[in-house]
């Protein structure tokens, strides 16, 4: 098979960049910038544009491939806007380095645009003049390894070039450095008649007259081009990275329709400290013949990288290099499932304009609490149920835990291993470099809070601070309520339930949260808050039904209304959100399942939005089309319109029941957003029966310091800090963008 590589202008030469196949069947501190060259303009301080001058409008620069604070790699995508009585061709641009006027080409009346390259690290100002006029935007250039808003590059980080494969079935090779770079490459492939991905022969990509034999061809807006796809691999952020539109390189014409798809990958376990051997997918046969442009970075694969913070800036990162490439896109959509919605559903909320609508599945609101806080309660019962196998039966261990079967405590108990320190490591990551209490005590520790120690902090023995938290939780309540459980049953399961310690071993003492990691889990976004910028996007949650009895499985229909009811609390409503279930045979298939319908119905959606010329929640909800609504479809393809709501006698929950987690049944609201709950004193009338004496004395020694008052904020509950928040040098410690402290 020849060659795939392609030598790419030497300006493209200013990172390592890597390309990997296209899997795309997708998966249930800021470091001080190097001084830049003095600035053309030293008088100019604002990050945005300036301009002096008179005429329709005035003279001013945008960037539009990132924010000027968040520019990496040394590239710009820049628009000058140009007065009405200035020419486009008497605009002049320089920066601290030199003229850079030919970089940029007249693209209407009065605009200019051009990728302004050799931006050197830190800040620097661009100038453009026209007409006596003159304009000045500061930018702040970070390394493409970055980092750039994420806090301090993590250590230590594996490479995995050499098992990142490409489309040709060849890897990467050995990384160049240890930020494990990879030379760029552009590579091609086309369709096969057999709907197989092909290497396009070097031939033809020069010569048309050379092409295959099996070549698809396909129709997109009306012409007819040949199935060709260009991929662009680059290591952005130390993680790979894929860039896929229609082109075919005979020619120079793309077929690419001015919109990108994200893709997001799944996953979590063993998701740190490594680079990554895939992406979220960029192969999509049916998305690439509609005209779609997608990116994904193996950063943006939970199982990889369980950190919506790093995915949050690889995506940022990797978008704004395909801008560079390709131009800015009418819309940029997320998609993904599982540990996919995570990150689209954070990033849409912390980053606000990054997606402009997202299309999720198997979704949760967030990893760290929506996600790990049932993860955890189900550990605590299972270890319960293993100490005491007689203290309660199968059927009511069920019912306290609120999932739809028993196997399911068991199962979820052992997904909680993401917050064990070293218990959730890839078969690539060294064991020398393991934490262990014993033989390495300064190793690294595999979970979310240790991977996630830009935002929560360390403590004194450098370990991330836990926001985990059980103090007062009233395990079964539910149940000693209902008659389901007795009241000596209840009082024995909540002395005995426990907590952990920072290793994640069995305590007799309840788990009290740090109240630093909460401070910053609610201020940073890592308690998905809804209200900075998820509110304000469309959302389609295509849900595929896992809960048969004894499946166990995490994917929990439940957690669909969790987000809802978060949008609730900071919209008003979740209108921006449609709700769709279907049997959970028909996966989140992007290829031809409801998936694929929720990704052409968001098409629709966000132009509609576009063209009402507003933005915000109201322009949101006022712009869904007419027949995009919640529905549910039966397992025999039967679509049932009806709004999909937790609980309560619907055809959509007869067929797929919602269930719920073991705090939900202690009395926390779905909403799921308590860290740890405010106390009360014990009340012997909240339980439905009259207590004797000995029990109510050992009720309150069970709950010393009293039980959760679920109608109370958390223990440190606080409203976010803001959107694009960036973080570091110290752990724990973040800003808003442009502003310092």
């Amino acid at each position: 098979m020849p060659s795939m590589t392609k030598v790419l202008p030497h300006w493209k030469h200013r990172f390592a960049v890597i390309i990997g196949a296209g899997a795309i069947a997708l998966p249930l501190a800021l470091a001080a910038p190097t001084p830049a060259l003095a600035d053309p303009d030293d008088s100019a301080t604002s990050t945005g544009s300036t301009s002096t001058g008179s005429g329709g409008h005035e003279l001013a620069i945008e960037t539009l491939s990132s924010r000027p604070e968040v520019v990496s790699g040394g590239d710009a995508r820049v628009r000058i806007t140009v007065p009405r009585n200035a020419s486009p061709k008497s605009v002049r641009v320089r920066t601290a380095d030199g003229d850079h006027t030919d970089e940029f080409r007249t693209t209407g009346r009065h605009t200019l645009e051009g990728v302004l390259t050799g931006l050197p690290d830190g800040r620097s100002t661009i100038v453009a003049t026209a007409a006596g006029q003159r304009s000045t935007l500061k930018v702040t250039n970070h390394p493409i390894t970055g980092p750039v808003f994420a806090g301090p590059a993590e250590q230590p980080f594996v490479c995995q070039t050499e098992k990142f494969k490409l489309a040709d079935g060849s890897t990467l090779g050995p990384a160049l450095d240890d930020d494990c770079s990879i030379e760029p490459r552009t590579d091609y492939v086309y369709r096969t008649a057999a709907d197989t991905w092909k290497a396009l022969p070097a031939d033809a990509q020069d010569d048309q007259r050379s092409r295959p034999d099996d070549l698809q061809m396909i129709t997109v807006d009306g012409r007819t081009v040949p199935f060709i796809v260009r991929i662009d691999t680059s290591t952005i952020d130390r993680g790979v990275a894929q860039r896929s539109i229609l082109d075919d390189p005979a020619d120079g014409t793309s077929a690419w329709n001015n919109k990108l798809i994200y893709t997001f990958g799944g996953g979590c376990h063993g998701g740190w400290y490594v680079q990554g051997t895939g992406t979220g997918g960029v192969l999509s046969p049916n998305l690439l013949s509609q005209g779609y442009g997608m990116a994904s970075n193996s950063l943006n694969v939970f199982g990889q990288n369980c950190n919506d913070l790093i995915a949050a800036e690889a995506m940022a990162m990797t978008r704004e290099q395909f801008i560079e490439d390709h131009g800015l896109p009418t819309f940029t959509m997320g998609v993904g499932c599982s540990g996919g919605s995570y990150q689209a559903q954070q990033i849409a909320d912390n980053y606000p304009g990054l997606l402009d609508g997202i299309v999720v599945g198997c979704s949760f609101a967030d990893v760290g609490f929506d996600q790990s806080q049932k993860l955890f309660d189900a550990r605590l019962l299972d270890q319960y149920a293993r100490k005491n196998p007689d203290a309660l039966t199968k059927e009511q261990l069920t019912a306290i835990s609120g999932f739809g079967s028993y196997q399911a405590v068991a199962s979820m108990s052992s997904e909680a291993r993401r917050m064990d320190p070293d218990a959730d490591f890839i078969g690539d990551f060294p064991a020398v470099l393991r934490y262990d209490p014993v033989s390495n005590p300064d190793g690294a520790r595999s979970t979310l809070w240790d991977h996630g120690k830009s935002a929560y902090g360390v403590d004194d023995r450098g370990f991330g601070r836990q926001p985990v938290d059980n103090v007062g939780v009233q395990y079964g309540l539910a149940q000693v309520r209902d008659g389901s459980i007795s009241f000596d049953q209840f009082l024995d399961l909540n002395a005995g339930v426990g907590g952990v310690d920072i290793d994640f071993n069995p305590t007799t003492e309840r788990t009290t949260a740090d109240p630093e990691a909460v401070a910053g889990a609610y201020a940073t976004g890592r308690m998905l808050n809804a209200g900075a910028g998820l509110s304000e996007i469309p959302i389609i949650d295509d849900r595929a039904w896992t809960e048969a009895p004894g499946s166990g499985d995490i994917h929990m229909r439940y957690h669909t209304f969790v987000i809802e009811q978060r949008l609730i609390k900071a919209a008003g409503d979740a209108d921006n959100q449609v709700r769709w279930t279907e049997p959970g045979s028909g996966g989140f298939n992007i290829e031809t399942g409801h998936a694929a319908d929720a990704i052409e119905q968001m098409d629709d959606w966000i132009m509609a939005v576009r063209s009402s010329g507003r933005h915000g929640h109201d322009a949101v909800v006022d712009a869904k089309p007419a027949d995009l609504k919640d529905a549910c479809w039966a397992p025999d393809g039967t679509k049932i319109t009806e709004p999909q709501v937790y609980g309560g006698q619907t055809r959509c929950n007869d067929l797929y029941p919602a269930y719920s987690s073991p705090r939900l049944q202690a009395g926390e609201a779905l909403s799921a957003d308590i860290i740890g709950c405010t106390l009360k004193p014990v009340d012997p009338d909240e339980y439905g029966k009259t207590l004797t004496e000995d029990q109510l004395g050992r009720l309150r020694e069970v709950f010393p310091d009293g039980v959760c008052d679920w109608r109370q904020p958390g223990k440190g509950q606080r409203e976010l800090a803001g959107s694009w928040l960036t973080f570091g040098p110290e752990p724990g410690e973040y800003h808003r963008l442009g502003r310092a402290g």
